[in-house]
Formats: C-alpha cells, structure tokens, sequence
C-alpha cells in the first residue's frame, strides 16, 4: 500500500473513530439519533413478523397448504409465500402451464443448421422465479436434515459428464419442484421422498 494511501486511509478511521458512539457525549443528539433509529427498527421487525403470521394463517386455510408445507425444506412461511405469489395452483391443468406462468418453460431458436442455446422464457411471474430460486437454495442449505429429491437431482446435474452451471441446475430444480408441489396438489397427497423421482 502507497503512503498516501494509508494517510487517506487513518484520516478516515480517525474521522470515524471522533463519531462513533464511545466517543459521543451521552447527551448528544446522535445518541439520541440512534435510539430513535433502533426503536423503529424494533417497530419495523415486530410489524414484519405480525404481516408473515397472518399470511400463514391465510394461507392455512387452503386444502392443499399441507400438501405444500410436507416438501422437506419448504417452511410455513416460504408455503404462504408460494400460494401468494401463483395463487391457485389448481387452475393448471399441467405443470407445464404452471412454469409458464413463472417463467421457466425453455424458449428454442432453431433456423436451418443454427442451433442456440436453450434459455428460459423470462415472460412469467419475476417474483415466483425469484421466491422459487431462493426456496431452492434454502432446500439445498438444510440438506443435511433431510432426505429431498430436489437436491438429489441438483447434484446428479452438477456431476454429469456434461456438468451444468448452478443458475442452470438451480433452474432444472425449480421446473422438478413445481412439477412435485402440482402433483401433490392435484391428487391430494403429502411428499413421500421414496416415491418421488431421483
């Protein structure tokens, strides 16, 4: 590091060091600043957590809440948050129109000898794709509590000779889940990791 460098660098910290809370007399209006602040965050937190209950009880009241919420890795709320952002889920008749509607369904171009790579069809749902994608990761996170065929095929992709990317492998396990949560809602039944594909 050049000395103007760390010149630039202790003027900063000792900047910071004049402002930070030990050495700011207890009467000043900063600390006073900071209490306001962390009351509200306080506020912002429990507010937060009163709008999440009453979604999952909102939620709960579907028949087919249970059915969702039995997918190891897939919590209460991450269930009221699914149901709130597809909706009803029965009204697809496949889960192929299900990823249509968020967005994963693979677009093709084709022309003559040209073939370009498949991507996905971003004309879904933004915000089911994002929730989706973090589910995912969130199974992926806790497979060490459980048994789970979404992470199973997950890594089946990741070790192939032909290894895919993880946003890739991450995509293919967004179109198995929504195929798992459309078939257990369809025909009434709980996840049943022996029975689900691997």
């Amino acid at each position: 590091m050049s000395m103007d460098k760390a010149t630039k660098y202790a003027l900063q910290l000792r900047v910071i060091t004049q402002e930070s809370y030990p050495n700011v007399d207890r009467h000043s209006f900063l600390v006073e600043k900071l209490r306001l602040l962390i009351q509200q965050l306080k506020q912002s937190i429990h507010h937060l957590k009163q709008l999440d209950d009453a979604m999952i009880q909102l939620a709960q009241q579907l028949d087919y809440f249970e059915n969702i919420h039995s997918i190891p890795g897939i919590g209460k709320l991450s269930t009221a948050m699914i149901i709130g952002e597809i909706g009803d889920i029965k009204r697809f008749k496949s889960n192929k129109q299900l990823n249509a509607f968020v967005g994963i369904d693979i677009k093709r171009y084709q022309s003559g000898h040209t073939h370009c790579r498949d991507t996905i069809n971003k004309r879904g749902n933004k915000k089911a794709r994002k929730l989706l994608f973090w589910v995912i990761m969130n199974i992926i996170r806790g497979q060490h509590h459980y048994d789970n065929h979404v992470v199973d095929y997950y890594y089946k992709l990741r070790k192939q000779p032909n290894e895919k990317p993880h946003k890739t492998a991450i995509i293919a396990c967004i179109n198995r889940l929504l195929k798992t949560i459309h078939y257990l809602v369809m025909n009434h039944k709980l996840y049943d990791y022996q029975m689900s594909p691997h």
